[in-house]
C-alpha cells in the first residue's frame, strides 16, 4: 500500500528539501503552496500524513488544521498532523496542539527527527 504525505508550505526551498526526504522513504509526496490548496487535496487524496508550515500566505496553519479537523471528510479528523514553522516563541507549540496539530517542530528542520516524527506516525495508525 502507497503511502502519501502531503506537505503544506509556501517556500520553494523547504517544500523542496521535504520533497526529496519523503520520496528517498519511498513515499508519494503531494506539494500545497497555501492553506486552501492543502485542504483540497486533503479532501481529495487519501493522505496518510499531514506536514504543516504555520505561516502561509493565505489562511494560517493554525485555521487549516481546525478546518481539516472539523471537514465533512470523516477521515481528516484522524490524519496525523506535524507543524512544521519558524514560529518557536512560548505558546506557539501549545497554540498548534490546540488547533488540531499532533506534533509540533521548529524550524530550521532536523532530518532525523523529521523522519522519526512521520515513522511515528505512521506506526501510531498501523500503517
Amino acid at each position: 500500500m502507497a503511502i502519501n504525505i502531503l506537505y503544506i508550505e509556501d517556500n520553494p526551498d523547504n517544500m523542496l528539501l521535504i520533497k526529496r526526504v519523503i520520496e528517498a522513504q519511498g513515499y508519494n509526496f503531494f506539494h500545497a503552496p497555501n492553506g486552501l490548496e492543502g485542504i483540497a487535496i486533503a479532501e481529495r487524496e487519501v493522505i496518510d500524513v499531514i506536514l504543516l508550515d504555520i505561516n502561509l500566505p493565505d489562511i494560517d496553519g493554525y485555521e487549516v488544521a481546525r478546518r481539516l479537523r472539523k471537514s465533512p471528510i470523516h477521515r481528516l479528523a484522524y490524519v496525523p498532523i506535524i507543524a512544521i514553522t519558524a514560529n518557536a516563541l512560548k505558546g506557539d507549540a501549545e497554540k498548534a496542539l490546540e488547533a488540531g496539530c499532533d506534533v509540533y517542530m521548529s524550524k530550521p528542520i532536523n532530518i532525523r527527527e523529521l523522519r522519526a516524527r512521520v515513522e511515528g506516525a505512521l506506526a501510531a495508525r498501523n500503517i
